[in-house]
């Protein structure tokens, strides 16, 4: 058989690719070259996307079903976002979206967007997006996700208003393709009417073993009776009993990470045991920890863009923002003080910056700053990078 194989023209070089196959599954000679393609493919620049259905999920919430332009999408990690572009009344912005659909599928991704107060973003989506419209977003990114060598098979979510998102996708994906985890999830919403996937989440819990499900409402209501009050170390402890082994993930406006992160160290669950989503920019910053007592947030102070322009900012909004409502396009991603795209180099005056951002040492060392969460607290100069 060898004798008449070896008649073939160029059967040595078959043969040699069909023994690579079997050792390695594919042969990575064949990649030799398209090093750019092949990241490219995986983590692109820019994706285009169409809406394809709007679903309301509660009176306050819808979830948007994108698809790609050209009909592919990137994989992703449960849990990881897109930074969505959009261009309101001239103002380009964007906004960083949790995928709450799958990573097991690439059709489309799913993101649920709830209305928040002075929601500039989330009242243009709500009320104005629909089928057809189109978009720009960065590929996925994020580190808020499953990590198979170091977190374990028990795992508990702690979510709070529109933070189930990135659950969904994990809790989805573990469930649908019957994955050995073993997931509690505790919800907290201010009534049962405003928790998002409340009828898909009890459905799960319903049909899998290996997954429970506990909404706690804030807000007294005769008519519900499961849990009501916060998610406190009392609640955590009843719900998901001994807890040691356990990896514990947080997604919630900051003031939910303030408390549960305190209640978490009530039970002694260590630090390296709590994995947190960073959530943007908080809401009043006037709450933040040394906020400064003289400051009102309403107070307006001029930004010298170095070789630009002179506009103006106000004290309790992220610098990012005066700078994309005055025209600027800064790279972003995150808009929550961990991807480092936004940063500028502060050349005098102060900003507070609020916590959580990951800033380098040769950030701190130069004078740079993460826009999208330092916020001007006098007259002040930048030079964008």
């Amino acid at each position: 058989m060898r004798e008449y194989l070896k008649k073939i023209e160029g059967i040595d070089e078959s043969l040699a690719e069909i023994e690579v196959n079997r050792k390695y599954g594919i042969d990575y000679r064949l990649e030799k070259g398209r090093t750019r393609e092949i990241i490219a493919r995986l983590h692109p620049e820019k994706l285009n996307l169409i809406v394809s259905e709007v679903t309301r999920e509660t009176a306050e919430a819808k979830t948007f079903r994108l698809v790609s332009d050209n009909g592919y999408l990137p994989p992703f990690e449960a849990g990881q976002y897109i930074n969505l572009f959009v261009e309101i009344d001239g103002v380009r912005t964007s906004r960083p979206y949790s995928i709450c659909s799958s990573p097991r599928q690439r059709a489309y991704y799913d993101i649920a967007v709830a209305r928040i107060a002075t929601g500039f973003v989330s009242d243009f989506f709500l009320d104005t997006v629909k089928a057809g419209d189109r978009f720009e977003a960065h590929g996925p990114a994020g580190n808020f996700h499953y990590n198979r060598v170091f977190h374990g098979k028990k795992q508990v979510f702690l979510a709070g208003g529109s933070g189930i998102t990135p659950f969904m996708s994990m809790i989805s994906e573990v469930l649908n393709s019957g994955m050995d985890r073993q997931m509690h999830l505790i919800y907290g919403s201010r009534t049962p009417e405003a928790a998002l996937f409340n009828k898909e989440l009890a459905d799960f819990a319903e049909k899998h073993d290996n997954f429970t499900y506990t909404l706690v409402v804030s807000e007294l209501d005769s008519c519900f009776d499961g849990h009501t009050g916060f998610i406190d170390a009392e609640c955590i402890k009843d719900i998901t009993g001994e807890i040691s082994g356990h990896m514990f993930y947080i997604c919630g406006p900051e003031v939910m990470y303030d408390f549960c992160l305190a209640e978490l160290e009530k039970l002694n669950v260590p630090a390296r045991r709590i994995r947190r989503e960073m959530f943007g920019p908080r809401q009043d910053i006037r709450h933040e920890p040394g906020w400064p007592d003289a400051l009102t947030g309403d107070e307006t102070f001029t930004v010298t863009v170095r070789g630009k322009k002179e506009i103006e900012a106000l004290s309790g909004e992220p610098l990012l923002v005066a700078l994309e409502r005055a025209g600027f396009r800064v790279p972003v991603s995150c808009r929550s003080g961990e991807c480092s795209l936004c940063r500028v180099k502060l050349v005098s005056g102060k900003v507070f910056q609020a916590r959580g951002v990951l800033l380098r040492y040769a950030d701190e060392k130069y004078g740079y700053i993460h826009s999208c969460k330092s916020y001007p607290i006098s007259d002040m100069e930048i030079m964008l990078v």
